[in-house]
């Protein structure tokens, strides 16, 4: 679905500029740090000092530099020091390399090193105690959203435990299968089908395993190639993202928005998101149908829009 998603892109960052200017930030009414959870005066975007947008080169050259160093040990077939060390000794490839392995401490290396580099040129850290002290307070602001993830984690591992996220799933095959629509129509029914149970089954992957066996074999049989049911999904899929707790980043949205509004809940937080997933649903449609039906374009590289059984 490349070219379909690529082209999705640009048009879903219009549309959300679109909601969030003319729609949501209206509803909002005038904001007041009182209604803040935490104190909003270190946050303030003021304009860059001299010596800040000094240490800002810095830090920009320094994240050059070490994303430089760790290309080299990953460039192959170069007989100099250095040069693929990282890569897998026995293929010598980065596939199952050491430098895939060790990621994580090569990105965590990466932003230590920039960010102590601007906090040294900005005058922010002057010491190994400056640096602790600006980790913890990083950490300490994680508080709020450790506990509603726990909380979070046990709802969704009890709903998991219900299986009502795949009952529904399967119910709502069948009811596309007696509907027996077999001409374009039948993909608004599915991704609204879709939306819906991601609202009870967040995994994309998850939602896919239980779907993909019925409809894609059923929409094969009608005339329609896997690529673009699959097109079809991920729309279904994402436009009721930002409404379902079951979100595995709902619990980080939440505690990032309680900061800004002490008395926000779940349902505030919804009924705030609820026009984007509108608006997407209907935009992302008919992207979609126009892309598919009306152009006749493929949605990805090779890929057919219809299949003859």
């Amino acid at each position: 679905n490349w070219y379909f998603m690529f082209i999705s892109t640009f048009v879903i960052a219009t549309a959300g500029a679109f909601v969030t200017e003319k729609i949501v930030e209206p509803r909002l009414g005038t904001y007041s740090n009182d209604e803040a959870s935490i104190d909003l005066g270190e946050q303030s975007m003021d304009k860059p000092t001299d010596q800040e947008m000094k240490a800002l080169k810095a830090a920009g050259l320094t994240f050059l530099l070490v994303i430089g160093v760790l290309a080299i040990t990953i460039i192959p077939d170069v007989d100099l020091p250095g040069f693929g060390i990282l890569l897998n000794p026995d293929t010598g490839e980065v596939s199952g390399s050491p430098f895939l392995k060790g990621i994580v401490v090569f990105i965590f290396i990466s932003f230590a090193l920039t960010g102590f580099v601007y906090g040294r040129v900005a005058g922010t850290m002057k010491n190994d105690r400056d640096v602790i002290d600006a980790m913890a307070k990083s950490i300490g602001s994680l508080g709020l959203y450790i506990t509603l993830v726990f909380f979070a984690a046990q709802f969704v591992a009890f709903f998991k435990w219900t299986n009502l996220g795949t009952v529904l799933a399967v119910k709502g095959a069948a009811l596309l299968q007696f509907l027996g629509l077999d001409g374009p129509e039948v993909f608004i029914l599915f991704i609204i089908m879709c939306a819906m149970i991601n609202l009870s089954l967040g995994s994309a992957s998850a939602q896919w395993a239980v779907t993909a066996p019925i409809f894609v074999p059923m929409l094969m049989l009608i005339g329609f190639a896997p690529e673009v049911i699959q097109a079809a999904y991920r729309i279904g899929d994402s436009v009721s993202n930002v409404i379902t707790p079951m979100m595995s980043y709902f619990g980080l949205i939440l505690a990032i928005a309680a900061r800004y509004q002490k008395n926000l809940g779940m349902g505030t937080l919804i009924a705030m998101m609820l026009p984007y997933s509108m608006i997407f649903f209907v935009i992302w449609t008919l992207l979609f149908y126009i892309w598919v039906f009306l152009l006749g374009m493929p949605v990805g590289p090779g890929a057919e829009t219809y299949y003859t059984p």
